[in-house]
């Protein structure tokens, strides 16, 4: 199989979608605005194919996402994620990932509202891996 990202042969991974023919290597998922779910079935899906956040949330002017404090801006893309919780705790995709594999499933929860809950689950979903230590 062909990585509809790099284009290079020895893709195997393929998208969840029964009707889609992508093919990609778990390196280039990112690049490829690709999401993997490391739990259960570890499923993977294509740019196309992928969750979307469930929590219908629109930046504020001025919002900045909470870790890196860089401008969140206008649309929310594949590497801005929101805290379905609180609706307020903007975030890059690979800033939360850090935040998730420094803190593990015990203590991870989203550093504005504190929620432990829906907040990891939504993660979970959208591709953010979260080690069980």
């Amino acid at each position: 199989q062909h990585c509809f990202v790099c284009g290079e042969s020895g893709a195997t991974i393929t998208c969840r979608e029964m009707s889609c023919e992508r093919s990609f290597h778990l390196p280039c998922a990112v690049e490829g605005g690709c999401v993997t779910q490391f739990f259960f079935q570890y499923r993977s899906f294509c740019w196309e194919h992928c969750p979307e956040q469930a929590a219908e949330a629109a930046p504020e002017a001025n919002t900045t996402r909470l870790i890196c404090l860089d401008p969140v801006g206008d649309r929310k893309p594949y590497g801005t994620m929101v805290c379905p919780a609180c609706k307020h705790a903007w975030f890059h995709r690979g800033c939360n990932q850090g935040q998730a594999l420094r803190d593990g499933i015990a203590c991870f929860r989203c550093p504005l509202c504190r929620d432990r809950d829906a907040f990891p689950s939504e993660m979970l979903i959208m591709g953010i891996r979260i080690p069980f230590r």
